[in-house]
């Protein structure tokens, strides 16, 4: 019997672009989601038409979800955001960013 940490590739589809990611089969729903998320977010700018290249597009995202964490940070501190919900988001954010990273090694 496996681990349930054990890593099983995941594809996630950003903008059209499919990426295989390494998840515990117990992160795969969250990664789906964030994956979700982070497509949505990535989509609204590029439809908004002001920014143009997927790359900036991407940072853009990352910025928009990063203002979004430190304020949950900041309502963490506060009390108001349970503290194993900002570490997942935290760790999801960094998959994410890992995936973008390798995606753009491929790329070059």
């Amino acid at each position: 019997m496996s681990d349930s940490r054990d890593s099983q590739a995941v594809a996630i589809t950003i903008l059209d672009k499919e990426y295989l990611i390494a998840c515990p089969e117990d992160e795969k729903h969250d990664l789906m989601r964030s994956a979700d998320y982070l497509d949505r977010k990535m989509r609204e700018i590029r439809d908004g038409g002001k920014i143009i290249g997927t790359e900036r597009i991407a940072v853009m995202a990352a910025l928009n979800i990063a203002h979004e964490l430190l304020s949950d940070q900041k309502a963490e501190s506060n009390g108001k955001l349970d503290p194993a919900i900002g570490q997942r988001i935290r760790s999801l954010q960094n998959r994410i960013e890992e995936a973008l990273y390798r995606s753009r090694q491929l790329e070059i």
